[in-house]
């Protein structure tokens, strides 16, 4: 499950920096986007998440190496929060850019061969 996970995680980060250097804006943040997910997915994964471990200090147990890490997760649910926001914001952007300059080129204007 580890090598699926780390492939996961290397196909989503590649595909992200494949769209990255594409000359659209639409494909640019498509690619912001693949990179956002291939860094919440290795972030979750590097949390080590425990199986039947408490997430909160129970007073039961006094190893605290018995409880689940909740940082990753809080990490990675303010990081898709961030995420979709900052992506609807370009998406604006995007928009208005393709209005005034009627084209999605990055640097607003079609290369012409």
């Amino acid at each position: 499950m580890e090598w699926i996970l780390a492939l996961a995680i290397g196909v989503l980060a590649g595909s992200g920096i494949w769209l990255l250097l594409r000359p659209r804006t639409f494909q640019f943040i498509m690619g912001l986007a693949l990179m956002a997910y291939a860094v919440n997915l290795f972030i979750f994964a590097m949390g080590q998440l425990r199986l039947d471990a408490p997430p909160v200090i129970d007073p039961h147990w006094v190893d605290p190496a018995r409880y689940t890490d909740p940082l990753p997760q809080a990490l990675v649910l303010t990081a898709i929060v961030i995420g979709f926001a900052t992506t609807a914001l370009f998406l604006v952007v995007l928009l208005v850019a393709r209005g005034m300059n009627d084209t999605d080129h990055v640097d607003g204007e079609e290369s012409q061969p």
